[in-house]
């Protein structure tokens, strides 16, 4: 039985410090061009994948000044990503996709007035599986007020779920890990009684992202972490860790990458210039990685990396 080993909450300056004293930058930049989508940026995009023959990449959707978004699924033309023709669009923020039992899984966040904040905004994971994009339909909306849901199909055919609470015992945001024997056995319930990771210090927070199965049946997260400064300005890195869903034991969390590894371009706003939100991981035959990211919400990129996922496998024998 494998037992992941954590030496305890780690703050995100920490964290920094050992990824930059370990010297990895990327092995390629690029910053991801669209058309198409009047004159709106397109941030915060999952990885591409395979739909109906053709790669597809879920984007969001917005304008500068706006936090209403949609979620197109883009198609490359031409070295630029477009709107796919007949394709879906969905009023959601941050989309992400697996699969489970060969079905595709695909979510965003969305939003709706705040219950007790007169003029804001809350939000709620909602899921919508199919054979192929044209064919979702939803069957799951998560908690209010709870972002970075994520499920994933284990090994043995259950599904392993991450939440990640807030307020309460969730703070600013915690990653919290239980299961299920399926996807109808997933109620508010069981994701508000999961049990949290002993991952963040109390004034940061941090999410799951995507979540991987690998070769020997560990889980890779890959996740982010964040923080504010003393001025407000918010800063986010993209992180992963892995988890052994046989014991629930965990590995420390790593940055894999920062702003500064990125190609230069606008922000949203000022206090989110130092942001990078993870959206998804191609991992290569050959022990690279794509990191497909938003940036500093107001462009995507990706980055190929060393695949942070490989030392889990190698180090770690079949579960």
């Amino acid at each position: 039985m494998i037992q992941l080993k954590n030496h305890g909450k780690k703050s995100c300056s920490a964290l920094l410090e050992t990824f930059r004293r370990s010297g990895k930058k990327p092995l390629q930049v690029e910053k991801l061009v669209f058309d198409k989508v009047n004159m709106r940026d397109v941030y915060n995009i999952a990885a591409p994948f395979i739909d109906e023959g053709e790669y597809v990449l879920p984007g969001r959707v917005e304008h500068r000044d706006s936090e209403q978004s949609e979620v197109h699924f883009f198609v490359q033309r031409g070295g630029k990503w477009v709107p796919r023709d007949n394709a879906p669009v969905f009023a959601l923020q941050d989309p992400f996709y697996t699969k489970i039992r060969g079905e595709l899984i695909f979510g965003g966040v969305e939003t709706f007035p705040h219950p007790e904040k007169p003029g804001m905004l809350g939000w709620r994971t909602v899921f919508y599986k199919g054979p192929n994009i044209a064919r979702l339909e939803k069957f799951f909306a998560g908690p209010d007020l709870m972002k970075d849901l994520r499920f994933v199909e284990l090994a043995d055919g259950t599904i392993g779920i991450f939440t990640r609470p807030q307020g309460g015992k969730g703070g600013r945001g915690k990653i919290g890990y239980t299961t299920a024997d399926s996807l109808k056995e997933i109620t508010h319930k069981l994701i508000a009684d999961a049990p949290l990771l002993e991952l963040f210090v109390d004034d940061e927070w941090g999410g799951s992202n995507e979540i991987h199965l690998l070769a020997n049946g560990l889980l890779g997260v890959l996740g982010h972490i964040a923080q504010f400064d003393e001025e407000g300005n918010r800063h986010y890195y993209p992180m992963v860790f892995a988890l052994n869903p046989a014991n629930r034991s965990y590995s420390d969390m790593e940055i894999i990458a920062e702003r500064a590894n990125f190609v230069q371009g606008p922000a949203k706003r000022v206090d989110l210039v130092d942001v990078v939100f993870s959206g998804g991981l191609i991992r290569h035959q050959d022990g690279t990685a794509d990191l497909y990211a938003g940036i500093s919400d107001a462009e995507a990129q990706k980055i190929r990396i060393v695949d942070p996922f490989l030392a889990y496998e190698r180090s770690y024998v079949k579960v």
